[in-house]
């Protein structure tokens, strides 16, 4: 069962509005990374969290769709897949790109996030620079931008910077951004240059378990899930609630 109002990220989903909050989103053309779109309502600016390889086509689409304004780019981490077209972005429109500071050398910099295949595949054929204007998140701060209300946790072990982007649920459930911090029945992987795997496993204990079974979780990748689902079948949460000191 899917969560209500959501579909999965294989194609373009309806947005939902819910305290008077939209959220729409679709995979990019690389890796079926999720870009994400939160406005206050239509007509309204927007933030826009993650957009990758091959997404200014459809985005230009939503944007259009819905009249959105974009009034900053959030990044849930540095890697290339989640960033590349940040900088195309931000520079049509003179808007503030936000990363965590242990991330920010990849904006510059993509490869040193890649490993060496990843690297091989990428090195010198993919056009990149940094956005003219960045602005560093720190954790548990929460930013207002556009009408819309974001707090920021960082969660490493994916990367060194890695975040979730949460938005207040009042009268529905909360939604959290995860990056590729936890997917539908998974985790981001750990392997990368500045990965972790007992990093992980301690933000997976300090910022996901903690959260209502009822937060809708929005993905790096795939489709959305809830924390309630993911506590009850995702074998990580479950091995973190069978032994929570294990990773203290």
């Amino acid at each position: 069962m899917r969560p209500p109002g959501y579909s999965r990220y294989d194609s373009h989903p309806p947005p939902r509005e819910a305290d008077l909050v939209l959220v729409t989103g679709f995979p990019a053309q690389a890796f079926g990374t999720n870009c994400y779109v939160v406005a206050a309502g239509p007509g309204e600016q927007c933030l826009i969290i993650d957009p990758g390889i091959g997404v200014l086509d459809q985005l230009e689409e939503i944007l259009a769709e819905h009249r959105l304004s974009p009034a900053a780019v959030l990044l849930t981490h540095g890697h290339l897949d989640h960033t590349f077209s940040v900088a195309p972005v931000c520079g049509a429109r003179g808007i503030t790109a936000y990363v965590h500071p242990d991330d920010r050398e990849m904006l510059a910099d993509p490869a040193k996030g890649l490993s060496t295949d990843l690297t091989a595949l990428f090195g010198g054929r993919l056009p990149y620079t940094e956005p003219d204007d960045v602005a560093e998140l720190t954790d548990g701060a929460t930013l207002t931008i556009a009408g819309v209300e974001v707090t920021v946790d960082h969660a490493p072990g994916h990367t060194g910077g890695s975040v979730l982007f949460r938005l207040p649920g009042e009268s529905s459930e909360e939604i959290c951004f995860s990056g590729d911090v936890l997917f539908a029945g998974s985790i981001g992987r750990t392997d990368l240059p500045g990965g972790s795997t007992p990093t992980m496993m301690a933000s997976l204990r300090d910022k996901i378990l903690p959260l209502a079974d009822e937060t809708v979780v929005l993905p790096g990748h795939g489709p959305a899930t809830t924390i309630g689902r993911e506590r009850a079948s995702n074998p990580y949460l479950r091995e973190l609630i069978a032994a929570p000191g294990r990773f203290l």
